[in-house]
């Protein structure tokens, strides 16, 4: 029995010894990898950062660039806005001219080309005539209402001032009519 409480005293003085070399050797390390972990943990913040820094940068010029390329698509989509607002009061006097009593043959042949030569101009730059089957307020604008009977329903169009007419899907100008209401 005396020699098992020797040797459990040994034990217990071989784990006391390898326990606190383990302690002693742990403390500086501990703080020196904290140290090191802190700075390592700045440097690793500071990269994130600006790692983040460099992608909202990057982002942000990918916008620009959609945005700038976007806005040349749109400048050379309606590139023929301004010219075609100011051909359709002619093209309007070439109709009012054909609808005049009285013109001799040659001089409405000769009209009707000319109407016709600027309306395939202006289909070939996208400028449409605007519908007029049905009231719609976004491209016809009302100048005299009727009321609806029977053979008129609500929202029809009775007559056509002015033709309308739109460049792709943008309102170039409203159709002038007479509408059943």
């Amino acid at each position: 029995m005396s020699e098992n409480i020797k040797n459990d005293d040994l034990r217990e003085e071989v784990d006391h010894e390898q326990a606190v070399p383990e302690e002693v050797t742990e403390t500086p390390e501990t703080e020196e990898t904290l140290s090191e972990k802190s700075d390592l943990d700045l440097a690793n913040e500071r990269a994130d950062a600006f790692e983040n820094k460099y992608l909202r940068a990057h982002a942000e010029m990918q916008n620009i660039q959609r945005r700038a390329s976007e806005e040349r698509q749109s400048l050379q989509r309606y590139r023929s806005q301004d010219l075609a607002k100011k051909i359709l009061p002619s093209l309007d006097n070439l109709e009012r001219a054909l609808a005049v009593e009285g013109l001799t043959e040659d001089v409405k042949k000769g009209l009707e080309m000319t109407r016709d030569s600027l309306v395939q101009a202006l289909k070939e730059e996208g400028v449409e005539e605007v519908e007029t089957d049905r009231f719609d307020p976004n491209f016809h604008m009302a100048v005299q209402t009727l009321s609806a009977d029977d053979d008129h329903p609500a929202d029809s169009i009775s007559e056509v001032f002015q033709k309308g007419y739109k460049l792709h899907e943008r309102l170039l100008r409203p159709a002038m009519v007479v509408v059943y209401n």
